[in-house]
């Protein structure tokens, strides 16, 4: 059947029309971040479980992802999460090889009994396998807490032994650990690994290409403020970066620090690695997940 001028023209418009939308659908797609933030689950829950949160983070335009918990998640998981990084293009951020307990206030690795620093490295040897299998190359390690018995430059001492022990597990995977200092004024308290300054002091100790900090601008706005100076100060052994803002523990824009200008900081000193967004939001539901987008959209245009 010859096809009508009617059909031939309703035919083009239909074709334009999806062509139309193809291309906002690619614009869309393509307004990708600048940095790689890093949500994670829960931060887009209204659209449905891990996997399809990861898709919709990558059609918003994140580049990376983090999951503390994937270490405890089944194998099936964990290659499930990381075929759905790799078909989106995305970079794995952290996990957590080794936590504290929290309740307990330990480990204390500076203190004189061994079996917790053996428990901890049994930890990071169990790790390398899940990193391999989510193609991630940090982990996160918390480095416990303080024995008042003790003097602080002993168990300085004894960390740093520690981390170094741990690096040598790791560098030949071509693997990091990286330390997150917490603050002890709000969220941790009696915590050994305090401050910026603190992790860099161990990472420098350790000497390893496989020990680095975490850089929690939280943690450290609280601890002890003047963020920018203090990554600086801190750069040579940064290995990787979360946000946060204060108070809250929220989106950027919801408290007192200025993640503009963090961001032209991080691009000034060619910043590649991943920026895990470790926090919450402020509103609940879509309204939330829209705000949350808005404001790293917001920073990254700073």
């Amino acid at each position: 059947m010859t096809p009508s001028r009617r059909t031939v023209l309703a035919g083009a418009a239909a074709a334009a029309l999806s062509s139309s939308a193809q291309g906002q659908a690619r614009v869309s797609n393509a307004a990708t971040f600048s940095l790689n933030y890093a949500p994670h689950e829960g931060s887009f829950a209204s659209r449905g479980d891990r996997i399809e949160q990861i898709a919709f983070a990558a059609d918003q335009g994140f580049r990376a992802w983090e999951d503390n918990e994937a270490r405890s998640r089944s194998v099936a998981e964990q290659d499930a999460m990381a075929k759905a990084l790799q078909r989106r293009g995305m970079t794995m951020g952290v996990f957590v090889a080794s936590m504290p307990k929290w309740s307990a206030f330990r480990p204390v690795f500076g203190s004189d009994d061994g079996a917790e620093r053996e428990a901890f490295l049994a930890d990071v040897r169990a790790s390398v396998e899940v990193a391999k299998r989510l193609n991630a190359k940090h982990m996160t390690v918390v480095t416990g807490f303080v024995d008042h018995k003790v003097p602080m430059e002993i168990q300085t001492g004894r960390v740093i032994d520690l981390m170094r022990r741990a690096g040598d597990i790791l560098a030949p995977h071509g693997l990091a650990l990286v330390m997150e200092p917490l603050n002890t004024r709000t969220d941790h308290p009696n915590v050994y690994m305090r401050s910026f300054a603190a992790g860099y002091a161990v990472a420098r100790g350790a000497n390893s290409p496989a020990v680095k900090v975490l850089a929690d601008c939280y943690h450290e706005q609280i601890q002890s403020g003047n963020l920018i100076r203090s990554l600086g100060m801190i750069w040579d052994e940064v290995g990787y970066i979360q946000f946060g803002d204060n108070p809250g523990r929220k989106e950027p824009g919801t408290g007192e620090v200025n993640f503009g200008n963090i961001v032209r900081f991080l691009r000034e000193r060619r910043y590649r690695g991943v920026i895990g967004m470790e926090h919450g939001s402020s509103q609940a539901g879509r309204a939330g997940e829209e705000r949350l987008i808005a404001a790293y959209r917001a920073i990254d245009a700073a």
